[in-house]
């Protein structure tokens, strides 16, 4: 059995699609799940429970961690840390590899310009401490043997129906279709690489059923060629034929606005991912496997697809 926890979210609902390609035996475990696939075993469960974590990887071959909690530091220090420890407990005792869907916040702001497997984990926001945390709690059991596992990372997303949970789309795409200019945190003429959400799903269901894949970190298939913010706008604006027009949102309004919205007092700390190239770097999984990272403008072109497919949109 592969079991994806989380997997009511954008990425573990892809994640669900994709695996169907290697199992009919998909268990997809939140806390009020619904089938993905004809097939899927559903599992109603509190993953910060440690007991529901246990009884969640119970019976697994493969565990897939796609968890999104609420975008707050003091909810992520709560109940990221011993989440991880709870799932490698559970898939040390049940004999479970896991996979682990991960963000690039552990890294260092000079080595946002260029990401790579090897760029050093070296947070400076409290949410990149303690997803470094995370990450480091995962890699010592795998050098102490206690599990195969591995990290599957993506950069920022976008794609059908991610809502909210994507910049690019709540900021450019929703704007644009409604009339409106995009906006963008920090300088619009610096690159922001965005990795498709089927391509993460797709390439994160590869990884998992590939045996040699294991015990290493992965950036999920991301379009090499890395368009700037204001690229982003004008495509977007091409496929909608709206106006491509932006405004920038420098980071004294970002902090100004912080004081009266959350999200925006939240994002206040990852400017440094904005004021300069963000170019994310899959080649390691390109050489590897055959996939071949969705372009920009077929991506922007399925957004729109999906959102006119969609009742109300």
């Amino acid at each position: 059995m592969q079991t994806i926890l989380g997997a009511s979210g954008t990425i573990g609902t892809n994640l669900a699609k994709s695996l169907k390609d290697y199992t009919q035996d998909i268990r997809v475990v939140s806390r009020n799940p619904r089938k993905v696939n004809v097939t899927d075993t559903l599992l109603a469960a509190d993953l910060t429970k440690r007991a529901e974590v246990d009884t969640a990887v119970a019976g697994s071959e493969i565990v897939y961690l796609t968890v999104g909690f609420e975008y707050q530091t003091a909810v992520w220090r709560a109940v990221w840390p011993p989440l991880m420890r709870d799932v490698v407990d559970a898939c040390e005792k049940h004999r479970a590899k896991l996979v682990f869907f991960d963000n690039v916040y552990a890294y260092g702001p000079e080595s946002i310009p260029h990401m790579t497997e090897e760029s050093p984990i070296a947070p400076i926001s409290e949410k990149g401490k303690i997803r470094a945390e995370v990450v480091r709690t995962l890699l010592t059991a795998v050098k102490k043997g206690r599990i195969p596992a591995l990290i599957a990372r993506s950069a920022d997303f976008y794609g059908p129906n991610t809502g909210g949970k994507s910049v690019l789309m709540q900021t450019v795409f929703e704007n644009l279709r409604h009339k409106k200019a995009a906006m963008w945190l920090g300088k619009v003429d610096k690159k922001h690489s965005f990795t498709f959400t089927p391509d993460a799903a797709r390439g994160t269901a590869l990884l998992g059923n590939t045996p040699d894949a294991f015990n290493q970190t992965w950036h999920l298939p991301t379009d090499g060629d890395a368009l700037t913010a204001r690229q982003w706008v004008e495509l977007f604006a091409r496929e909608l034929n709206a106006q491509a027009k932006v405004r920038a949102m420098p980071a004294w309004m970002v902090r100004a606005l912080g004081l009266f919205v959350p999200l925006m007092r939240e994002l206040g700390e990852m400017l440094y991912q904005y004021d300069r190239d963000y170019v994310f770097d899959s080649s390691k999984f390109t050489k590897r496997f055959s996939m071949k990272p969705t372009s920009p403008v077929e991506g922007v072109r399925a957004v729109i697809a999906d959102s006119a497919a969609r009742p109300g949109s």
